[in-house]
């Protein structure tokens, strides 16, 4: 590269990279480019003055103790290569330093001319930094320059505490924070009030001790105050003149200063408070997922409802037998995985077998009101099953259940809207046309693969992606889905300007970009992935993979599902096998898969979080790490068409059209509508070996943990396409399950929202 740098009259710029990686010290920023040096001026030619090394600017005052010398290592680097590479420039860039602190221009911009100042003084010759971005260094206040100083120098232990704390009053713009604390003269109850309402954390401690001297006992600060606080904050959400992430930073202030107030509590045997009802919630057997559970839970506490969250992958017995000892009002199952749907069913039956008569609340992102009128509620007549959307609609719910007059009325008016669902049910399955199985497989789709013929990817087995940068993954998040989990409606970037979500979607989304920063510095989250391509080739709805590309040994079978339902008569009905060329065509096809995380060092964050009472930062956790998850997705299925496939290697698509699926090819996930059964994971993961060198594993209902992970198929077909298989025969279903070996009971279950008879 550097010759032909050279042919074009070109300077180079070398950044301190060597075979092991990027330049973190003094001693392998020093020894690379003297090495980058030798090279340049002895073997290719290159006249010293054209060379310009970059020898590595990282965050310092990350709370990380390896990051502290950062600063200093640059500055002693720089004098010895300008020393050792006689000649030579050194640049670098001067923004990265002060990456901790983004979005605090004013800090930001301190840092960076006292890095200059002290960089130059060693022989820096350029760098790159936003000029509207650099103050003067004589007029950079003291206190500042000197919190600031210590830190780029290293002079204290407790540098970056002490910048940090003295940045919180700054914001952004260059503005100081004057920050309004005339609540603070208010009387000790309405100061409570107000920090609940606004989710200010700071002064808690503080009042809540006042409080409790005020008070006979400490329970009374609990049910006075505190909960007038909290009542104000569940009617504010409820009238929606407050959004979700608010109300969950207002549960954090509630849940530390109970913790302050826990101990006083014990030592006078007072510990039990009135609350509004007690419900139960648990993510069912198998399942994993509980971001929604989690939040359902914090506002019904906020709504001075006692939770009792017995967590995720709950089994019937668990949870039934916790409800009778903690004499519950009522009962609340979620679920994201289909299988989880058959599970709440089976709770439902239990439920009515051991004579139980308690609310059954269901909730969770493939459940509906369908589902739990025509599956759930008839399995549990003795007791009432209601389906609740989102968090804003289960406080009314829970209310009303817990009111006399209340619940009978919703009871009513469920009962009648369920009697019309399941009427409606029963029509559509009536009404519903579905071929057989031969006369669908008479008309799938055919590819012309005469004229279409399939690359073969760059190399054919498993590769793995271990430690891949976040920062690499960051570009192609999808934001919009992670508003919907805050249950913030609107697209992103529009939601960000919209005038009754607006400011809250931009506070919560400069949390969550803060917190991919610190993820980010930290490196606490880690990314792993595997992809595998192999030869391929359909044989009917199935397709065969084999060893190796004389495909004389099968390494086993992809099982597809073929469409029955008539929608339109020139619609040809999908399968999957139908993009993978015909065994009999004689076209050698492949087929790809992955799986992937970015949930690594999830779990012991969220418990760090958990344990500091603060379940807005734990809830944003695994939202961030999901929306991680899909980006990595989507950044593997990029670098699969145009590298490692390599059947679209031109490919140049904005985000934009990445999210909107302008590009060749699909990458379908085994549990969702093209693809059903669940069940198709096991032979994924075994071929791939995921669960050894991605650490992700499958429940027994296929679930993966951990839960911020993704996997699927690669199909490279130009005519490839999602579809929604939708309901299917009983004649496919016998067919499939003789294919799979396995008992037609058992695909039943699997398949279950599919069925068509």
């Amino acid at each position: 590269q550097a010759i032909a740098c050279q042919g074009y009259g070109a300077s180079v710029i070398v950044m301190a990279f060597d075979e092991q990686g990027q330049a973190d010290t003094k001693e392998r920023k020093v020894e690379i480019c003297k090495r980058a040096y030798t090279l340049l001026t002895q073997q290719v030619g290159y006249d010293p003055q054209d060379i310009i090394f970059d020898p590595n600017i990282f965050a310092i005052a990350t709370g990380i103790e390896e990051h502290n010398n950062y600063a200093l290592d640059f500055f002693a680097a720089t004098r010895q290569i300008k020393e050792a590479c006689p000649g030579c420039l050194i640049s670098g860039g001067v923004s990265n330093v002060s990456f901790s602190f983004r979005g605090n221009d004013p800090v930001r911009e301190a840092m960076h001319s006292a890095f200059l100042y002290h960089a130059i003084k060693e022989g820096m010759d350029m760098g790159i930094v936003n000029a509207g971005m650099i103050a003067v260094y004589d007029e950079i206040p003291k206190e500042l320059l000197t919190l600031v100083e210590d830190v780029l120098l290293n002079r204290r232990l407790d540098a970056t505490e002490r910048l940090v704390s003295f940045a919180e009053n700054f914001k952004a713009q260059g503005k100081k924070i004057e920050e309004d604390l005339s609540w603070r003269k208010e009387p000790v109850a309405k100061r409570l009030s107000h920090a609940l309402v606004k989710g200010i954390v700071d002064f808690i401690d503080i009042d809540v001790e006042e409080a409790r001297l005020k008070t006979t006992r400490p329970l009374d600060v609990i049910e006075g105050p505190l909960m007038d606080g909290m009542n104000i904050v569940g009617d504010l959400f409820g009238a929606g003149k407050m959004f979700l992430p608010q109300v969950v930073k207002s549960a954090r202030v509630m849940k530390k200063a109970v913790a302050y107030l826990l101990p006083y509590m014990e030592q006078n045997k007072d510990a039990t408070a009135k609350n509004a009802g007690v419900i139960l919630m648990a993510t069912v057997k198998g399942d994993v997922h509980d971001i929604g559970k989690n939040i359902v839970g914090v506002v019904l506490a906020c709504n001075n409802f006692k939770v009792i969250d017995l967590g995720v992958m709950v089994s019937c017995d668990k949870i039934l037998k916790a409800a009778q000892e903690e004499k519950v009002d009522m009962i609340g199952l979620s679920g994201l995985i289909t299988p989880s749907l058959d599970e709440m069913v089976h709770v439902a039956k239990e439920m009515q077998r051991l004579g139980f008569n308690i609310p059954l609340l269901i909730g969770g992102a493939t459940t509906s009101p369908n589902h739990t009128a025509v599956k759930i509620a008839d399995g549990y007549p003795a007791g009432f099953t209601v389906h609740v959307k989102d968090a804003s609609r289960a406080v009314g719910v829970c209310r009303s259940l817990m009111d006399k007059d209340a619940k009978i009325d919703l009871i009513t008016k469920t009962h009648t809207n369920y009697e019309q669902l399941k009427a409606e049910h029963t029509r559509r399955y009536q009404e519903k046309i579905l071929v057989n199985i031969e006369e669908a497989r008479k008309h799938k789709f055919i590819a012309d693969w005469k004229t279409q013929i399939p690359t073969k990817p760059s190399f054919l087995g498993v590769k793995n992606f271990t430690d891949v940068d976040l920062k690499a993954l960051r570009p192609y998040i999808d934001w919009s889905p992670f508003f919907i989990a805050w249950e913030l409606k609107g697209k992103y970037p529009n939601i960000l300007k919209d005038p009754v979500y607006g400011a809250e979607a931009t506070r919560v989304y400069n949390d969550a970009n803060a917190m991919l920063d610190e993820f980010i510095a930290r490196k606490s989250l880690t990314a792993h992935a595997s992809v595998g391509f192999f030869p391929a080739n359909s044989i009917g709805d199935d397709i065969e993979l084999y060893t190796d590309d004389t495909r004389l040994k099968v390494l086993g079978i992809v099982h597809t599902l073929r469409q029955q339902s008539q929608v339109r008569q020139d619609n040809a009905f999908l399968a999957q096998a139908d993009y993978i060329a015909p065994k009999n065509s004689g076209v050698k096809d492949y087929l790809g898969a992955f799986a992937l995380t970015t949930g690594v060092g999830l779990d012991a964050i969220v418990a760090a979080y958990e344990a500091d009472h603060d379940d807005y930062k734990s809830i944003m956790a695994k939202a961030v790490a999901d929306r991680l998850a899909e980006a990595f997705a989507e950044y593997l299925h990029q670098l699969v068409r145009k590298e490692s496939w390599g059947y679209v290697p031109q490919e140049n698509l904005t985000n934009e059209q990445l999210i909107h699926v302008e590009y060749q090819g699909i990458r379908p996930a085994p549990g969702y509508p093209a693809c059903p059964d669940h069940t198709e994971k096991e032979f994924l993961f075994h071929m791939l070996d995921a669960t050894r060198t991605t650490g992700i594993t499958l429940t027994e209902s296929y679930a993966m943990t951990p839960t911020a992970a993704v996997c699927g198929h690669y199909f490279s077909h130009p005519q490839s396409k999602y579809f929604s298989l939708g309901k299917i025969g009983r004649d496919q279903v016998e067919d499939y399950a003789k294919r799979k070996g396995m008992a037609l009971s058992v695909i039943e279950r699997w398949l279950g929202p599919n069925l068509g008879y």
